[in-house]
């Protein structure tokens, strides 16, 4: 195997990778004795035709597809450990130049580099400074919160769903009269006016009786991920099988004792007023920590390519994804159910993507500036609380880390060293 390398705009580059013809052989070859028995030849009994019979009949390309799609993931695996240049921060987009049978295979693979940055003032940058008050209106908002979170759910009879009742229903959508893949649930939990269900769904729900059967008629958003339903009108048949309503606990001495260690209202009082001074203090810390790293970015020049904010751009839908699916919902699910579509959910992290990608480039050029390093002693602390988390010991979590998780947890703990050298350095106006 053989590999060039050009350099291309706004920090791209193309790799071109050549594999020797007779690895191209064998691939074709293995591509052919997978298929053969699915593949059908007047004359032979199937499984029986030889390679050449079907490559005459289906053309010499016949096996090419699985043979490419055999050879690119290794080969490319190879290049890039052959690869000496800058660390390289994206998907490939795969182009096949030449694939015939007796001479070599090549294939291009475009990536994105990661950019150089150069620093501007990251030493005595400018914040707001922000005091954490806590006033009596958010300790009683609070209480609030916590009078809510204890309150009763109690079925109500006698009377139709009104708004903020959480109910159980049963549903099938219909699109012309037809009902549609997806579009039916049964014992269903859905509180009336949480915005979960398609605009105008629960409002309309409103005002239905237990058991009786309810038209809710929406028109699905235009950009809706299902391309047979955008745009379009449908008609959900829904039954209200449930009503719950909550009952608020009332806040008195007995309350305080109930969800606090303290025995009366004014000690639960005030012990909610530490923990919201304490909160905000750290919510005013990290207020401060990205208004620096924000104003450091802004100092700084670079040239980030697009091939690199995709990829961040999918790794956070994934992430998200797999929070949902924690959750027992999946992707299609949430689309469905919100009307966004994958091409949008892109869209919306966009400017978070672009802006972690600023922020880590920024602060890993601190760190080489500074020549800020994260000690084995930073490591053994990190690790210790990572086996707290988890409930292991601190040697089998290193064990699990291996070389590649100890070099990535030493350049995160260099990274959070490197934004508080930039906050102490910096002038609170």
């Amino acid at each position: 195997m053989s590999l060039k390398v050009e350099n291309l705009e706004k920090n791209m580059i193309k790799l071109t990778i050549e594999v020797e013809a007779s690895e191209l052989e064998k691939a074709i070859e293995k591509a052919y004795q997978k298929q053969k028995n699915q593949i059908n030849i007047p004359g032979f009994r199937k499984g029986k035709a030889p390679r050449k019979m079907i490559e005459k009949m289906y053309g010499a390309g016949v096996f090419y597809e699985d043979a490419a799609n055999a050879i690119i993931p290794e080969a490319y695996s190879k290049a890039l450990d052959e690869y000496e240049g800058t660390e390289i921060v994206s998907s490939p987009t795969v182009d096949i130049v030449q694939i015939e049978a007796g001479k070599s295979f090549i294939f291009t693979a475009e990536v994105a580099i990661k950019p150089e940055v150069t620093l501007g003032q990251y030493k005595g940058v400018e914040v707001d400074k922000v005091e954490a008050t806590v006033s009596a209106e958010e300790v009683d908002a609070e209480i609030k919160r916590e009078q809510e979170a204890n309150a009763r759910e109690i079925s109500v009879e006698g009377r139709a769903v009104k708004d903020g009742d959480m109910t159980v229903i049963d549903f099938e959508g219909f699109v012309d009269g037809v009902a549609f893949d997806g579009g039916k649930g049964e014992d269903y939990p859905l509180t009336i006016g949480s915005g979960a269900f398609i605009p105008g769904f629960e409002e309309q729900l409103i005002g239905a009786e237990i058991g009786a059967e309810v038209e809710v008629n929406v028109t699905f958003p235009a950009e809706y991920h299902a391309a047979d339903l955008a745009g379009k009108e449908a008609v959900f048949k829904c039954t209200v099988k449930e009503i719950k309503e909550k009952e608020l606990p009332e806040l008195d001495d007995e309350f305080a004792s109930e969800v606090s260690e303290f025995d009366t209202m004014e000690e639960y009082k005030a012990s909610v007023e530490k923990k919201l001074a304490e909160k905000k203090a750290a919510d005013v810390k990290n207020a401060k920590e990205n208004a620096v790293v924000d104003a450091v970015v802004a100092n700084a020049t670079m040239d980030i390519p697009e091939a690199m904010i995709e990829t961040q751009q999918r790794q956070m839908v994934d992430d998200f994804a797999q929070r949902l699916q924690m959750q027992g919902l999946s992707l299609d699910q949430y689309f469905q159910f919100t009307g966004m579509t994958a091409s949008a959910m892109m869209d919306q992290v966009k400017p978070q993507a672009e802006s972690r990608i600023k922020s880590s480039l920024v602060l890993e050029a601190i760190v080489k500036a500074e020549g800020i390093e994260a000690t084995e002693e930073d490591f053994a602390a990190e690790v210790a609380k990572m086996a707290e988390q988890y409930k292991m010991e601190a040697a089998a979590v290193e064990e699990m880390l291996g070389e590649g998780g100890k070099k990535q947890v030493m350049s995160d703990l260099a990274i959070a060293k490197a934004v508080e050298f930039v906050v102490a350095n910096a002038v609170e106006k």
